[in-house]
């Protein structure tokens, strides 16, 4: 194999390596932040209107499982980037 093939080849695989736990590490941050923000946010509404508490709550875990969805799709994206590290 051509030496700066292999090298290439090498350094994907060492950015790979580098960047999906980064990058699965970011998501959850970034999610857990959001999801604090949400049900925060939804506790103060359900405590300054009770009444509205049902339709808030519904509206917060709508909500919730749409930031989950970041970092779902990013574990999945690093199955998938994980079988290409070792190639």
């Amino acid at each position: 194999m051509d030496p700066v093939v292999a090298n290439s080849a090498m350094s994907y695989s060492a950015l790979l390596a580098i960047t999906v736990p980064l990058a699965l590490g970011l998501a959850a941050t970034a999610s857990a932040f959001g999801l604090g923000k949400a049900v925060s946010a939804a506790m103060e509404a359900i405590a300054r209107q009770p009444e509205a508490g049902a339709r808030i709550q519904t509206a917060m875990i709508i909500g919730c499982a749409l930031i989950e969805a970041l970092t779902i799709y990013v574990l999945v994206l690093a199955f998938i980037l994980q079988g290409k590290i070792g190639h």
